[in-house]
C-alpha cells in the first residue's frame, strides 16, 4: 500500500466520555488517498469493477450542546475496484456549515438534541436550527456522488473517482433535499423529496441523469411531518405519512420534540413518477415509523412494498446506558425500537392495503440488487444490530420467494456498514455477486473492506483488505459499476 496523508482539518473537538465519540464512532480527521491497498486475506475479485461508498459521522468541533450521533460532519469513504486491484480515499464533505465553522474555529449550530437553544446562527433545513452536515445519505447520479443530509439541508457533489468537491447541486430546491433520494439506474432519474415546517409540508420531484430538475410537486399534508425515506416501483413514487413526528403543542414554543400520536394511521402515497398533487393516492396502514424501505414492484392490480416496521418506534431510555444518555441512547438502538422486515400490498383497484412481517428478528439498512430496483425481485440483504447500540454486527440475506434465509456473525468487537451488492461482471442472475462493507475492528485499532460471494453467503468472506486508518461508523452507503457511473445509466 502506498498512501499520501493530507493534513488534518482545524479541530476543537475535546477527549470526551460521550459513547458515539468513542469506540467504533472515534471521529476520523484525517484525509488519505491510498493505492494497491493490502490484502490481508483471500484475492481481490478481477470479476466487478467500480466503486464503494460511504458516508460516515465526525464531528470537528467542540458541541455547542448535548452530542448526538447523526450531528457530525459527512464524510466520504471511497474504495475503487478495478483489475483485482483496490485503491481508497476518503474527504470531508466541504458543506457551507463545515466552512463557516472551519473559519470561525468553533461549531456556530446545535445539534438534534439541542438546536436553537445554543446554536449561533440561524441553521439549514426542516428544523431551521442544525447545522446542514450532509453526512446522511450518499447516492450515484449522473456520474456525481450525490451526498445528503436527513433535515433537508442542500445537495452536495463530489466526483465519484477522485472526491473532488463539486459543491451543491444545482437542481435543488429552495427548501432542499431529504436523504434517501433514489436513483433508478434503467432510466438515469433520481427521484427525491423534502419536508418542512411550512405548508404544504412536503415536494417531490424527479431530476434527470444530465442533473436537470424536470418534475417538482406539492404533497400536501396534514400538518409538519418527519419522513426519512421513500421508494418507488416501476410507476409510482411511494411517499409516506407517518404518525410519529413533532409534538404540535411544544412545536409552537420551537421546541423540537418526537412522539408517536395514538389513534393515526400510517399513510403511504402512490403518485405516478411525474404526476401532479391531485394524483396521489393515499394507503393506510397499521401506525408505525420506518427509517428505510427496501424496494417496492407492482404485480397485477397491486403495488408491493417491502421495509422495516418499527414495533416501538418512540422507545423509552435505554436501561444500563451511561447517565446523560439513555434516552438518546434507546432512540438509536433497533433493539428497543424493534425494526422487523415487513411487506405492504396496496390494492389499486380496491384501495385496501394487506401487510405482514417477513421475519421475526431485528433487522434494518436494508440493500439489494439495484438492477431491479422499482422490479419484482428476489434477494435482500439486512443488517443485524448490537443490542444496545447503532453498530451492526452480522448480516442476513433473504430469498423472499422461498423464505430461506442465511446469516453471517461478525466476531465480537468487529463491527460493519451498510453493505451494497455488487453485480460480477455479466452477472448470470440477480445473486451473482458480492456484498461489500467496510469493518471496523475495535480489538485491533484498525479497518478494512470486506467481500462475501453471495453463492455463498455463510462462508463469510471471500477477501479482506486493509484500509490505511480506521474509519469512524456512519450511516449509508452505495455502489455503483463503471458503466454507471461513466453513462448515467445502465448500458444493458
Amino acid at each position: 500500500m502506498q498512501a499520501v496523508r493530507h493534513a488534518p482539518v482545524k479541530t476543537s473537538l475535546q477527549p470526551s466520555n460521550h459513547p458515539y465519540l468513542n469506540g467504533a464512532w472515534t471521529p476520523l480527521h484525517e484525509e488519505v488517498d491510498a493505492t494497491d491497498l493490502d490484502v490481508i486475506e483471500g484475492v481481490i475479485p478481477s470479476d466487478i469493477d467500480g466503486i464503494y461508498v460511504r458516508n460516515t459521522e465526525n464531528p470537528v468541533q467542540q458541541p455547542l450542546g448535548r452530542y448526538h450521533p447523526f450531528d457530525g460532519d459527512g464524510m466520504i469513504h471511497m474504495i475503487d475496484f478495478k483489475g483485482g486491484r483496490a485503491n481508497y480515499r476518503n474527504r470531508f464533505v466541504r458543506t457551507r456549515g463545515f466552512q463557516a465553522e472551519q473559519e470561525a474555529g468553533q461549531a456556530l449550530w446545535g445539534g438534534l438534541m439541542d438546536g436553537p437553544k445554543v446554536s449561533l446562527r440561524p441553521g439549514f433545513g426542516a428544523q431551521g436550527a442544525m447545522k446542514d452536515a450532509s453526512s446522511t445519505d450518499v447516492v450515484i447520479h449522473g456520474g456525481k456522488i450525490v451526498s445528503t443530509f436527513y433535515q433537508c439541508g442542500e445537495a452536495y457533489w463530489l466526483n465519484p473517482e477522485t472526491l473532488e468537491q463539486g459543491g451543491v447541486a444545482s437542481w435543488g430546491p429552495l427548501d432542499g433535499v431529504s436523504a434517501h433520494t433514489k436513483v433508478d439506474e434503467a432510466t438515469g432519474d433520481l427521484l427525491f423529496f423534502n419536508y418542512s415546517k411550512y405548508p404544504p409540508y412536503m415536494h417531490y420531484g424527479v431530476v434527470d441523469l444530465t442533473g436537470k430538475l424536470i418534475h417538482y410537486v406539492p404533497i400536501p399534508l396534514p400538518g409538519p411531518r418527519l419522513p426519512h425515506d421513500m421508494t418507488f416501483s416501476e410507476n409510482y413514487a411511494i411517499l409516506n405519512d407517518l404518525p410519529v413526528f413533532w409534538d404540535e403543542e411544544l412545536l409552537k414554543r420551537d421546541i423540537h420534540a418526537v412522539r408517536a400520536h395514538e389513534g393515526i394511521p400510517s399513510r403511504f402515497g402512490l403518485i405516478p413518477r411525474f404526476g401532479k398533487s391531485e394524483d396521489i393516492r393515499w394507503f393506510n396502514a397499521d401506525p408505525t415509523y420506518i427509517l428505510h424501505f427496501l424496494n417496492a414492484y407492482e404485480e397485477g392490480d397491486e403495488v408491493i412494498m417491502d421495509g422495516y416496521f418499527q414495533e416501538n418506534p418512540t422507545p423509552g431510555p435505554l436501561a444500563d446506558a451511561p447517565p446523560g444518555y439513555a434516552h438518546m441512547m434507546g432512540f438509536v438502538d433497533e433493539h428497543s425500537f424493534m425494526s422487523k422486515l415487513h411487506r405492504w400490498h396496496f390494492n389499486l383497484k380496491t384501495g385496501e392495503t394487506r401487510e405482514y412481517h417477513l421475519d421475526d428478528r431485528v433487522l434494518e439498512f436494508g440493500m439489494f440488487n439495484q438492477r431491479y430496483a422499482g422490479k419484482p425481485y428476489r434477494y435482500a440483504y439486512s443488517t443485524k444490530a448490537k443490542p444496545g447500540w447503532f453498530l451492526f454486527n452480522g448480516f442476513v440475506k433473504h430469498d423472499l420467494v422461498t423464505g430461506e434465509s442465511w446469516t453471517v456473525d461478525l466476531p465480537e468487537g468487529r463491527f460493519a456498514s451498510e453493505s451494497p451488492f455488487i453485480p460480477r461482471i455479466n452477472a448470470k442472475d440477480e445473486d451473482d455477486g458480492y456484498l461489500v462493507s467496510f469493518i471496523i475492528d475495535e480489538l485491533k485499532g484498525t479497518s478494512e473492506c470486506i467481500l462475501i460471494d453471495c453463492k455463498r453467503f455463510e462462508d463469510g468472506p471471500v477477501v479482506r483488505i486493509a484500509l490505511p486508518h480506521k474509519i469512524s461508523s456512519g450511516t449509508h452507503s452505495v455502489w455503483a459499476d463503471r458503466d454507471l457511473i461513466r453513462n448515467g445509466r445502465h448500458s444493458a
